[in-house]
């Protein structure tokens, strides 16, 4: 390595530095006001969280069933065969629409965790007022 390419690991390993040193600074600057006004900082923030399984099982839920999805797609709707100009033959794969709908299936799982939750913390505070 010489010239611009011996800079690379030392610009990365300072912006590196640089980065976590920048959250720990701010996080800490954070805290420290918060104890100025009198708010305890491990307190702030801190909500029960009673649908955390249910949003990870709906987006790993989503997730499987996109993927079920797009392999049936692949598998009985997209072409698979094609020719060159020339008369051979190959074959062709279509990866897309597995991350595609992997990511629409998950998406919706969380969409669902959110409208679930929204309507469990809507009564949960006509309960408690």
């Amino acid at each position: 390595m010489s010239g611009p390419e011996a800079l690379v690991p030392l610009i990365g390993s300072v912006g590196m530095f640089a980065t976590i040193f920048g959250i720990v600074y701010l996080r800490n600057r954070e805290n420290m006001a918060l104890i100025e006004r009198g708010i305890n900082p491990r307190q702030m923030g801190q909500r029960p969280r009673f649908y955390a399984n249910l949003k990870y099982g709906l987006l790993v839920l989503g997730s499987g069933l996109g993927l079920l999805i797009a392999f049936f797609i692949d598998e009985l709707y997209l072409n698979h065969k094609a020719f060159t100009p020339s008369g051979e033959t190959y074959y062709r794969d279509f990866p897309q629409i597995y991350f595609a709908l992997i990511a629409i299936g998950g998406g919706s799982g969380l969409i669902i965790s959110y409208i679930v939750e929204k309507k469990g913390w809507k009564s949960h505070e006509k309960t408690t007022d």
